[in-house]
């Protein structure tokens, strides 16, 4: 990793980084871009301006200490995995080498176990503003993304200020089962895959999509794979015998560029 400070700000030189690509993908919603090339967010209570400088690989952390570059903002953005080794890796198959081409920038973002489960939990049959929206209330009622220890007192009725809808009794339903114990965010780290799937899956209104988006985004399980309509579409038209071996173990990062690629690039399948 590449960086020094420059007053209250550290210059961050880093490959393989898009901020439209990383930040404005589905996989996170506490991102807002504020101008050209630049991004306002927060990670739990972390909050964080991001700009690209002159140039695709030249970031500028604003009003960061180099603390916080090292011990929330490096994993966060996963800066210690080698995604151009990852792109040559997955351009042995004519597809993702297209896909990779397209949206080289793509990161998975590592997030907190919790705030992805529960974002995912919001996100489901939801278009982005408004989800944006629900996690927005959610901030600003607890000053800040809350731990679910934070929601045990709360119920779908006096969750009601989100405007969720359905969704409420599900985050209850979570922080309950976490509560109780059956299931352990921090165990669900450790556990084989399909078990990960099947706990997470025991909450209320969490199916296979929800679970997978969990698993990847907030537990950095790289097997994982969330499947909606264009990812379902993707296998249909490129992979109807399954994927390449090249993506075996981070299947998850694969998807995220064929997503993008399917999603965004116009072209026809």
């Amino acid at each position: 990793m590449d960086y020094k400070t420059d007053g209250k700000d550290i210059l961050l030189k880093q490959a393989d980084f898009g901020l439209d690509d990383t930040l404005d993908c589905g996989q996170a919603f506490r991102w807002e871009k504020t101008a050209e090339n630049t991004y306002s967010g927060a990670f739990l209570n972390k909050k964080l301006v991001i700009s690209c400088e002159n140039g695709s690989d030249l970031f500028r952390l604003h009003d960061t200490s180099e603390e916080d570059l090292l011990n929330v903002w490096a994993d966060y953005f996963d800066l210690g995995t080698d995604y151009g080794e990852l792109k040559k890796q997955f351009s042995e198959d004519e597809t993702l080498s297209k896909a990779c081409a397209y949206a080289g920038g793509i990161r998975i973002l590592r997030q907190d176990k919790w705030e992805a489960l529960s974002s995912f939990i919001i996100s489901q049959n939801n278009n982005i503003p408004r989800i944006k929206g629900i996690i927005g209330r959610l901030c600003e009622h607890y000053g800040g993304y809350p731990d679910w220890k934070d929601m045990t007192e709360e119920t779908a009725e006096s969750l009601g200020f989100l405007r969720a809808g359905f969704r409420a009794k599900y985050l209850v339903d979570a922080v309950d089962k976490i509560k109780g114990g059956s299931i352990d965010l921090n165990k669900i780290s450790e556990m084989e895959i399909d078990e990960a799937r099947k706990t997470l899956m025991t909450i209320k209104g969490v199916g296979p999509k929800v679970a997978e988006c969990a698993l990847l985004f907030g537990f950095y399980r790289t097997e994982a794979f969330p499947k909606d309509v264009w990812v379902k579409r993707v296998m249909e038209n490129w992979y109807p015998n399954g994927l390449p071996e090249c993506v075996k173990g981070v299947e998850g990062i694969a998807q995220q560029y064929l997503f993008h690629y399917i999603r965004t690039s116009g072209i026809e399948v």
